[in-house]
């Protein structure tokens, strides 16, 4: 499909929205710990890394982040439920994004080394 948007608009800037791959181990830690993701489903990153090599500007994935970023909290909470200093919980939240962030950008999205 972006084969051929590509050859009807040549050079025509294209963002793919509700582009998350919704990585399976953050659900499954979600829902380990308490969370109730049911049929979470995202695109392959296969099928993301191809938009990215052709005429694709950007690929939002939002929901990725999110759910790195409760996967840790939910982690966190339930293995160390007396805590309760933010820089505790979310510390490992942000590591947590962060390590999401250099995946897709790197593996994915092959992006690393790119200017904007």
């Amino acid at each position: 499909m972006l084969e051929g948007c590509m050859k009807e608009l040549p050079g025509f800037p294209i963002v793919l929205h509700g582009s998350s791959s919704v990585p399976q181990e953050e659900v499954e830690t979600i829902n380990k710990y308490g969370g109730a993701l049911k049929d979470a489903i995202g695109i392959p990153e296969e099928e993301l890394r191809k938009a990215a090599s052709l005429a694709v500007c950007k690929i939002n994935i939002d929901s990725d982040s999110r759910l790195a970023m409760t996967a840790a909290i939910r982690e966190v909470f339930a293995t160390k439920p007396a805590e309760f200093d933010p820089r505790k919980y979310l510390g490992p939240a942000r590591d947590n994004m962060k390590k999401q962030y250099i995946h897709k950008i790197v593996n994915v999205l092959g992006s690393d080394n790119k200017l904007a």
